[in-house]
């Protein structure tokens, strides 16, 4: 896998812009889902769109979940729908964004909420 993975409890981990090359790796470290924090295109072009990367996830056995969430935008809304993913999702989750700051205040945030 090219990107680092940082995790932040035994069951939430955060990494910087995954692709769907990434995908087989994150099943075989153990995550059993993962979350698409960042907007298509927000980089270009060249960055790998949700639907590619959900596809590889899928057909590496993980569960996916697309939630685009604007660094500098975050609403209380992307929070609620944050902290919600973290409870119904199967764990380990991994969530990803460009660097991985805007999943780690996702997660911040939502731990806040109970």
């Amino acid at each position: 896998m090219s990107a680092p993975i940082k995790p932040l409890t035994q069951n939430f981990a955060v990494a910087p812009q995954l692709g769907p090359d990434d995908m087989a790796d994150v099943a075989a470290a153990g995550y059993k889902s993962v979350i698409i924090n960042r907007p298509d295109f927000e980089g270009g072009p060249d960055q790998p769109t949700a639907a590619d990367v959900s596809r590889a996830a899928q057909e590496a056995g993980l569960q996916i979940e697309y939630q685009p969430v604007v660094g500098s935008a975050m609403t209380s809304a992307d929070v609620a729908r944050f902290a919600e993913l973290l409870r119904t999702l199967p764990g380990p989750v991994l969530a990803y964004c460009r660097t991985g700051t805007r999943c780690t205040n996702l997660f911040a945030a939502a731990q806040q909420l109970g």
